[in-house]
Protein backbone atom coordinates (compact mmCIF):
# COMPACT_ATOMS: atom_id res chain seq x y z
CA UNK A 1 0.00 0.00 0.00
CA UNK A 2 1.26 3.43 -0.96
CA UNK A 3 2.18 5.88 2.04
CA UNK A 4 -0.30 8.10 1.57
CA UNK A 5 -2.97 5.78 2.76
CA UNK A 6 -1.24 4.48 5.76
CA UNK A 7 -2.14 6.93 9.64
CA UNK A 8 0.29 8.89 10.89
CA UNK A 9 -0.25 11.13 14.14
CA UNK A 10 0.06 15.18 14.20
CA UNK A 11 0.40 15.61 18.01
CA UNK A 12 -2.65 14.37 19.95
CA UNK A 13 -4.28 13.40 16.10
CA UNK A 14 -4.44 10.32 14.72
CA UNK A 15 -5.39 10.87 10.83
CA UNK A 16 -6.47 8.34 8.28
CA UNK A 17 -4.13 8.96 5.47
CA UNK A 18 -1.77 11.84 4.74
CA UNK A 19 -3.67 13.82 2.81
CA UNK A 20 -5.25 17.15 4.18
CA UNK A 21 -7.64 19.43 1.93
CA UNK A 22 -4.88 22.77 2.40
CA UNK A 23 -6.46 26.15 4.17
CA UNK A 24 -6.96 27.79 0.73
CA UNK A 25 -9.65 30.66 1.07
CA UNK A 26 -13.30 29.45 0.10
CA UNK A 27 -14.68 33.16 -0.48
CA UNK A 28 -18.24 31.57 1.30
CA UNK A 29 -18.28 32.98 4.61
CA UNK A 30 -20.73 36.37 3.80
CA UNK A 31 -21.00 38.69 7.05
CA UNK A 32 -18.16 36.31 8.33
CA UNK A 33 -20.43 33.38 9.22
CA UNK A 34 -19.89 30.08 8.36
CA UNK A 35 -22.24 28.80 5.24
CA UNK A 36 -24.14 25.58 3.95
CA UNK A 37 -22.14 26.29 0.93
CA UNK A 38 -19.05 25.93 2.73
CA UNK A 39 -20.33 23.14 4.36
CA UNK A 40 -21.40 21.63 1.09
CA UNK A 41 -18.24 21.61 -0.01
CA UNK A 42 -15.84 20.25 2.96
CA UNK A 43 -18.79 17.38 2.99
CA UNK A 44 -17.70 16.70 -0.74
CA UNK A 45 -13.93 16.69 0.20
CA UNK A 46 -13.91 14.46 3.29
CA UNK A 47 -16.78 12.23 1.32
CA UNK A 48 -13.80 12.25 -1.49
CA UNK A 49 -11.09 10.69 1.22
CA UNK A 50 -9.04 13.02 2.63
CA UNK A 51 -7.77 12.68 6.28
CA UNK A 52 -8.43 16.20 7.41
CA UNK A 53 -10.49 19.12 5.73
CA UNK A 54 -9.13 22.97 6.39
CA UNK A 55 -11.40 26.17 6.79
CA UNK A 56 -9.62 28.87 5.56
CA UNK A 57 -8.51 31.84 6.83
CA UNK A 58 -10.09 33.00 9.60
CA UNK A 59 -9.64 36.07 11.27
CA UNK A 60 -8.91 35.93 15.18
CA UNK A 61 -10.59 39.34 15.60
CA UNK A 62 -12.76 42.22 13.95
CA UNK A 63 -8.82 44.12 12.95
CA UNK A 64 -7.56 41.23 11.00
CA UNK A 65 -10.76 40.95 8.46
CA UNK A 66 -9.62 41.49 4.55
CA UNK A 67 -13.03 40.75 3.09
CA UNK A 68 -16.51 41.12 3.92
CA UNK A 69 -16.60 37.37 3.07
CA UNK A 70 -14.23 36.38 5.10
CA UNK A 71 -14.77 34.31 8.55
CA UNK A 72 -14.32 35.94 11.84
CA UNK A 73 -13.72 33.70 14.76
CA UNK A 74 -16.07 34.53 18.16
CA UNK A 75 -18.25 33.03 20.74
CA UNK A 76 -21.35 33.73 18.25
CA UNK A 77 -19.64 31.31 15.64
CA UNK A 78 -19.68 28.15 18.64
CA UNK A 79 -23.20 26.83 17.31
CA UNK A 80 -22.72 26.43 13.82
CA UNK A 81 -18.98 25.57 13.97
CA UNK A 82 -19.75 22.37 16.23
CA UNK A 83 -22.61 21.89 13.59
CA UNK A 84 -19.83 21.93 10.73
CA UNK A 85 -17.32 19.85 12.98
CA UNK A 86 -20.23 16.76 13.61
CA UNK A 87 -21.19 16.70 10.17
CA UNK A 88 -17.40 16.62 9.11
CA UNK A 89 -16.88 14.09 11.66
CA UNK A 90 -19.98 11.73 10.88
CA UNK A 91 -17.63 11.37 7.49
CA UNK A 92 -14.81 9.88 9.46
CA UNK A 93 -12.63 12.99 8.39
CA UNK A 94 -11.05 15.31 10.94
CA UNK A 95 -11.59 19.10 11.11
CA UNK A 96 -9.41 21.84 11.28
CA UNK A 97 -9.03 25.46 10.76
CA UNK A 98 -6.70 28.29 10.29
CA UNK A 99 -6.69 31.27 12.10
CA UNK A 100 -4.88 34.24 11.52
CA UNK A 101 -5.04 38.29 11.16
CA UNK A 102 -4.08 40.13 8.47
CA UNK A 103 -2.23 42.91 9.47
CA UNK A 104 -1.43 45.45 6.95
CA UNK A 105 -3.69 44.12 4.21
CA UNK A 106 -7.08 44.32 6.46
CA UNK A 107 -9.45 46.94 5.26
CA UNK A 108 -10.05 49.76 6.77
CA UNK A 109 -13.80 50.16 5.64
CA UNK A 110 -13.96 46.63 7.72
CA UNK A 111 -12.11 47.59 10.92
CA UNK A 112 -12.99 51.20 11.14
CA UNK A 113 -9.30 52.36 11.86
CA UNK A 114 -5.99 51.78 10.63
CA UNK A 115 -4.99 48.58 9.97
CA UNK A 116 -1.87 47.28 12.58
CA UNK A 117 1.13 46.00 11.23
CA UNK A 118 5.23 45.25 12.59
CA UNK A 119 5.61 48.96 11.47
CA UNK A 120 4.31 52.02 10.35
CA UNK A 121 4.00 52.18 6.03
CA UNK A 122 1.93 52.00 2.98
CA UNK A 123 0.25 48.81 1.75
CA UNK A 124 -1.16 49.66 -1.85
CA UNK A 125 -2.48 46.25 -1.88
CA UNK A 126 -5.02 47.52 0.77
CA UNK A 127 -4.87 50.47 0.26
CA UNK A 128 -3.99 51.73 3.33
CA UNK A 129 -1.16 53.64 5.76
CA UNK A 130 -0.60 50.60 8.36
CA UNK A 131 0.19 51.88 11.77
CA UNK A 132 2.65 50.20 14.31
CA UNK A 133 1.77 47.98 16.82
CA UNK A 134 2.30 48.29 20.37
CA UNK A 135 3.31 45.84 22.77
CA UNK A 136 0.23 46.09 24.25
CA UNK A 137 -1.72 45.51 20.53
CA UNK A 138 0.31 42.59 19.92
CA UNK A 139 -0.18 41.34 23.70
CA UNK A 140 -4.15 41.88 22.55
CA UNK A 141 -3.78 39.83 19.45
CA UNK A 142 -1.81 36.94 20.98
CA UNK A 143 -4.88 36.67 23.46
CA UNK A 144 -7.29 36.40 20.57
CA UNK A 145 -5.54 33.96 18.87
CA UNK A 146 -5.59 32.11 22.25
CA UNK A 147 -9.28 32.59 22.44
CA UNK A 148 -9.53 31.24 18.86
CA UNK A 149 -7.93 28.37 20.66
CA UNK A 150 -10.48 27.83 22.86
CA UNK A 151 -13.14 28.35 20.49
CA UNK A 152 -11.88 25.32 18.03
CA UNK A 153 -11.68 23.21 21.24
CA UNK A 154 -14.59 23.73 22.45
CA UNK A 155 -16.62 23.36 18.95
CA UNK A 156 -14.70 19.80 18.84
CA UNK A 157 -12.00 20.59 16.01
CA UNK A 158 -9.22 18.25 15.72
CA UNK A 159 -6.73 21.08 14.69
CA UNK A 160 -6.17 24.80 14.38
CA UNK A 161 -3.62 26.08 11.90
CA UNK A 162 -1.85 29.32 12.83
CA UNK A 163 -1.42 31.42 9.70
CA UNK A 164 2.33 32.93 10.07
CA UNK A 165 2.95 33.29 6.38
CA UNK A 166 2.13 34.56 2.98
CA UNK A 167 2.94 38.24 4.35
CA UNK A 168 -0.09 38.48 7.12
CA UNK A 169 0.47 39.87 10.43
CA UNK A 170 2.87 37.17 11.68
CA UNK A 171 4.75 37.13 8.76
CA UNK A 172 4.75 41.01 8.56
CA UNK A 173 6.95 40.51 12.15
CA UNK A 174 8.81 37.99 10.76
CA UNK A 175 9.96 39.66 7.45
CA UNK A 176 12.57 41.98 6.89
CA UNK A 177 11.03 43.62 3.87
CA UNK A 178 8.28 44.95 6.37
CA UNK A 179 9.65 44.95 9.77
CA UNK A 180 12.36 47.69 10.15
CA UNK A 181 11.57 47.91 14.04
CA UNK A 182 14.05 49.28 16.44
CA UNK A 183 12.76 47.61 19.15
CA UNK A 184 13.29 44.20 20.66
CA UNK A 185 10.64 43.11 18.14
CA UNK A 186 12.77 44.30 15.33
CA UNK A 187 17.05 44.02 13.59
CA UNK A 188 17.79 40.19 14.00
CA UNK A 189 15.71 36.89 13.33
CA UNK A 190 15.85 36.34 16.71
CA UNK A 191 14.34 39.73 17.60
CA UNK A 192 11.90 39.39 14.30
CA UNK A 193 10.36 35.80 16.20
CA UNK A 194 9.19 37.41 19.28
CA UNK A 195 5.79 38.45 18.48
CA UNK A 196 5.16 34.79 16.99
CA UNK A 197 6.57 33.64 20.10
CA UNK A 198 4.33 35.50 21.98
CA UNK A 199 1.40 34.21 19.89
CA UNK A 200 2.40 30.71 20.15
CA UNK A 201 3.17 30.23 23.27
CA UNK A 202 -0.56 31.77 24.32
CA UNK A 203 -2.15 29.31 21.99
CA UNK A 204 0.06 26.30 23.08
CA UNK A 205 -0.73 27.13 27.18
CA UNK A 206 -4.81 26.65 25.71
CA UNK A 207 -4.28 23.75 23.44
CA UNK A 208 -2.34 21.79 25.50
CA UNK A 209 -3.22 18.03 24.35
CA UNK A 210 -6.82 18.76 23.74
CA UNK A 211 -6.17 19.94 20.23
CA UNK A 212 -3.06 19.39 17.11
CA UNK A 213 -1.23 22.66 16.70
CA UNK A 214 -0.46 23.37 13.28
CA UNK A 215 1.85 26.58 11.91
CA UNK A 216 1.63 27.46 8.09
CA UNK A 217 5.07 29.15 7.28
CA UNK A 218 6.92 30.71 4.68
CA UNK A 219 10.39 29.04 3.47
CA UNK A 220 10.90 32.01 1.32
CA UNK A 221 9.28 35.30 1.26
CA UNK A 222 10.04 34.99 -2.89
CA UNK A 223 11.77 38.73 -3.06
CA UNK A 224 14.89 40.28 -2.88
CA UNK A 225 14.29 41.72 0.41
CA UNK A 226 11.96 39.11 1.78
CA UNK A 227 12.70 36.63 4.53
CA UNK A 228 14.47 33.53 2.66
CA UNK A 229 15.06 30.11 3.93
CA UNK A 230 17.94 30.53 5.71
CA UNK A 231 16.50 32.26 8.56
CA UNK A 232 12.95 30.84 7.84
CA UNK A 233 14.64 27.43 8.79
CA UNK A 234 15.95 29.39 12.27
CA UNK A 235 12.06 30.24 12.28
CA UNK A 236 11.13 26.31 11.58
CA UNK A 237 13.73 25.37 14.61
CA UNK A 238 12.18 27.78 17.04
CA UNK A 239 8.45 26.59 16.49
CA UNK A 240 9.94 22.72 16.65
CA UNK A 241 11.42 24.18 20.35
CA UNK A 242 8.53 25.37 21.81
CA UNK A 243 6.18 22.05 20.74
CA UNK A 244 4.33 23.21 17.95
CA UNK A 245 2.72 19.86 16.62
CA UNK A 246 3.45 20.38 12.54
CA UNK A 247 4.50 22.48 9.65
CA UNK A 248 2.93 23.01 6.59
CA UNK A 249 5.47 24.54 3.89
CA UNK A 250 4.98 26.87 2.12
CA UNK A 251 6.27 30.48 0.57
CA UNK A 252 5.26 34.10 -1.09
CA UNK A 253 3.53 37.06 -0.24
CA UNK A 254 0.46 38.62 -1.01
CA UNK A 255 1.22 42.38 -1.56
CA UNK A 256 4.86 41.43 -2.97
CA UNK A 257 4.63 38.12 -4.52
CA UNK A 258 1.64 36.95 -4.59
CA UNK A 259 2.49 34.48 -7.73
CA UNK A 260 5.53 32.85 -6.14
CA UNK A 261 2.66 31.27 -3.69
CA UNK A 262 0.37 29.98 -6.27
CA UNK A 263 2.48 29.76 -9.40
CA UNK A 264 1.40 30.26 -13.09
CA UNK A 265 -0.39 33.16 -14.27
CA UNK A 266 -3.14 35.26 -12.64
CA UNK A 267 -6.31 35.57 -14.94
CA UNK A 268 -6.35 39.52 -14.43
CA UNK A 269 -9.61 40.13 -17.00
CA UNK A 270 -11.41 37.96 -14.43
CA UNK A 271 -9.70 39.39 -11.42
CA UNK A 272 -10.81 42.68 -12.43
CA UNK A 273 -13.85 42.36 -13.43
CA UNK A 274 -15.27 40.57 -9.93
CA UNK A 275 -13.94 43.94 -8.06
CA UNK A 276 -17.03 46.17 -6.49
CA UNK A 277 -14.41 48.94 -7.14
CA UNK A 278 -14.28 49.94 -10.71
CA UNK A 279 -11.42 51.85 -10.43
CA UNK A 280 -9.32 49.42 -9.07
CA UNK A 281 -10.73 47.03 -11.96
CA UNK A 282 -9.64 49.50 -14.37
CA UNK A 283 -6.03 50.04 -11.99
CA UNK A 284 -5.80 46.02 -12.45
CA UNK A 285 -6.25 45.70 -15.94
CA UNK A 286 -3.83 48.86 -16.64
CA UNK A 287 -0.74 47.80 -13.99
CA UNK A 288 -1.83 44.52 -13.25
CA UNK A 289 1.00 42.77 -14.87
CA UNK A 290 3.72 44.57 -13.10
CA UNK A 291 1.56 44.09 -9.62
CA UNK A 292 0.78 40.52 -9.93
CA UNK A 293 3.93 39.14 -12.34
CA UNK A 294 3.53 35.46 -13.93
CA UNK A 295 5.73 32.83 -12.47
CA UNK A 296 6.54 29.45 -14.35
CA UNK A 297 4.05 26.62 -12.86
CA UNK A 298 5.53 23.12 -12.49
CA UNK A 299 4.55 20.47 -10.31
CA UNK A 300 5.79 20.18 -6.36
CA UNK A 301 7.08 23.54 -6.94
CA UNK A 302 8.03 23.91 -3.46
CA UNK A 303 9.48 20.70 -2.95
CA UNK A 304 13.21 21.38 -3.35
CA UNK A 305 13.37 23.89 -0.35
CA UNK A 306 10.81 21.55 1.45
CA UNK A 307 13.35 19.08 2.26
CA UNK A 308 16.07 21.17 2.83
CA UNK A 309 13.93 21.73 5.94
CA UNK A 310 13.16 18.09 6.35
CA UNK A 311 16.83 17.79 6.90
CA UNK A 312 17.20 19.70 9.38
CA UNK A 313 14.19 19.57 11.94
CA UNK A 314 12.24 16.28 12.90
CA UNK A 315 9.05 17.58 13.38
CA UNK A 316 6.18 16.47 11.16
CA UNK A 317 5.65 18.30 7.78
CA UNK A 318 2.98 19.01 5.70
CA UNK A 319 3.87 19.68 2.03
CA UNK A 320 2.05 22.06 0.10
CA UNK A 321 2.16 23.01 -3.64
CA UNK A 322 1.48 22.04 -7.30
CA UNK A 323 -0.05 18.84 -6.59
CA UNK A 324 -1.96 17.18 -9.37
CA UNK A 325 -1.38 13.36 -9.81
CA UNK A 326 -0.61 10.65 -6.93
CA UNK A 327 2.95 10.65 -8.56
CA UNK A 328 3.53 13.83 -7.21
CA UNK A 329 2.03 12.83 -3.79
CA UNK A 330 4.12 9.86 -3.57
CA UNK A 331 7.65 12.17 -4.56
CA UNK A 332 6.65 14.91 -1.43
CA UNK A 333 6.52 11.43 1.15
CA UNK A 334 8.84 9.87 -0.32
CA UNK A 335 11.08 13.01 0.10
CA UNK A 336 10.07 12.46 3.53
CA UNK A 337 7.36 14.64 3.85
CA UNK A 338 4.77 13.04 6.70
CA UNK A 339 1.35 14.69 4.75
CA UNK A 340 0.55 16.71 2.09
CA UNK A 341 -1.57 19.47 1.74
CA UNK A 342 -4.10 19.88 -1.37
CA UNK A 343 -5.86 23.04 -2.73
CA UNK A 344 -6.27 23.14 -6.35
CA UNK A 345 -7.22 19.48 -7.43
CA UNK A 346 -9.93 19.53 -4.35
CA UNK A 347 -11.33 22.60 -6.04
CA UNK A 348 -11.68 20.84 -9.41
CA UNK A 349 -12.58 17.85 -7.93
CA UNK A 350 -13.14 16.70 -4.09
CA UNK A 351 -13.04 13.24 -4.80
CA UNK A 352 -9.76 13.64 -5.85
CA UNK A 353 -8.24 11.25 -3.37
CA UNK A 354 -10.54 8.38 -3.85
CA UNK A 355 -9.84 8.88 -7.59
CA UNK A 356 -6.45 8.02 -7.29
CA UNK A 357 -6.78 5.37 -4.80
CA UNK A 358 -9.37 3.46 -7.53
CA UNK A 359 -6.42 4.49 -10.13
CA UNK A 360 -3.51 5.82 -9.47
CA UNK A 361 -2.79 7.02 -12.88
CA UNK A 362 -5.08 9.05 -13.22
CA UNK A 363 -4.31 13.73 -13.24
CA UNK A 364 -6.40 15.91 -11.35
CA UNK A 365 -8.41 18.10 -13.74
CA UNK A 366 -7.36 21.09 -12.33
CA UNK A 367 -5.44 22.92 -15.57
CA UNK A 368 -3.59 25.74 -13.05
CA UNK A 369 -5.67 28.80 -14.56
CA UNK A 370 -5.83 30.06 -11.22
CA UNK A 371 -9.42 31.06 -12.29
CA UNK A 372 -10.33 29.86 -8.92
CA UNK A 373 -7.78 32.29 -7.09
CA UNK A 374 -9.08 35.28 -9.34
CA UNK A 375 -12.58 35.01 -7.95
CA UNK A 376 -12.38 34.59 -4.55
CA UNK A 377 -11.72 37.46 -3.14
CA UNK A 378 -14.92 38.85 -4.29
CA UNK A 379 -17.12 36.14 -3.88
CA UNK A 380 -17.24 32.25 -3.77
CA UNK A 381 -14.52 30.32 -5.54
CA UNK A 382 -15.91 27.86 -8.57
CA UNK A 383 -13.41 26.22 -11.08
CA UNK A 384 -13.97 26.74 -14.83
CA UNK A 385 -13.10 22.80 -14.88
CA UNK A 386 -15.56 21.17 -13.33
CA UNK A 387 -18.86 22.15 -11.42
CA UNK A 388 -18.29 21.95 -7.72
CA UNK A 389 -19.67 19.05 -6.20
CA UNK A 390 -22.42 19.40 -3.63
CA UNK A 391 -24.16 17.33 -1.39
CA UNK A 392 -27.21 17.63 0.75
CA UNK A 393 -25.94 18.75 4.29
Amino acid sequence: MSTLFTPFKIGPLLLKNRSIRAAAFEGMCAGHQLSNELLDYHLSVARGGVAMTTIAYAAVEKSGLSFPHQLLINDSLKPSLKLFADKIHQEDTALSIQIGHCGNMSKYSLIGRRPWSATSHINLYAPCFAKAMTQKDMRQISLSFAKATQIAIDCGLDAIEIHAGHGYLISQFLSPYINTRRDEFGGSIENRMKFMTMVMEEVLGVAKDKIAVIVKMNMDDGFKEGMHKEEALIVAKKLETIGVHALVLSGGYVSKAPMYVMRGDMPLKTLASKMDNKMMGIFTRVFGNKLIPSLDFKENYFLDDATYFRKNVSLPLIYVGGILSKKNIDEALDAGMDFVAIARALISNPSFINDIKSDETKQAICDTCNHCIAVMYNGPFECNKHQLIHHES
